[in-house]
């Protein structure tokens, strides 16, 4: 990347190149990508990532099937920025607890995710996990039937 071309219009490719571990002042830390613009020119950005975001990890997977339903649990681990093992790991949780189905498809597994689950924590449990999902754009809201 030369130094003309500013960061700023430069859009992120999914790999991470590398993470160093902190900032200096521990608030955050910077992730390295592997970056395309739009005229297809490649190079490597930097983004500043928070320590901690107002969803978990779980929310984040849950977000993805709701997405794409066939994803793949490599793919899962890119956008969230975890670990394949750890993806598997919280895709197990939530089919154990009932918030999503696995279905085998050939080699492949699909997902369909149980809107009416209801969340987990005491102070939104008479909430569902459709509520989130709608709240967070990736769930077209139900229409009330009116008698």
């Amino acid at each position: 990347m030369n130094a003309a071309t500013p960061v700023g219009r430069w859009r992120e490719h999914v790999r991470i190149l590398a993470i160093p571990r902190s900032a200096a002042n521990g608030a955050t830390r910077t992730t390295m990508h592997e970056v395309r613009n739009a005229n297809g020119g490649e190079g490597v950005g930097e983004r500043t990532k928070p320590d901690w975001t107002f969803l978990t990890n779980h929310s984040h997977v849950l977000v993805c099937i709701a997405e794409e339903p066939d994803v793949r649990g490599r793919d899962i681990a890119e956008r969230v920025g975890i670990t394949e093992r750890a993806a598997q790991s919280i895709i197990g949780d939530l089919v154990d607890a009932g918030y999503v189905t696995r279905t085998r498809v050939g080699r492949r597994n699909r997902y369909t995710i149980n809107a009416d689950g209801h969340l987990r924590h005491p102070l939104q449990e008479d909430h569902t996990v459709g509520e989130l999902l709608v709240a967070l754009g990736r769930l077209r809201p139900r229409r009330r039937r009116t008698a």
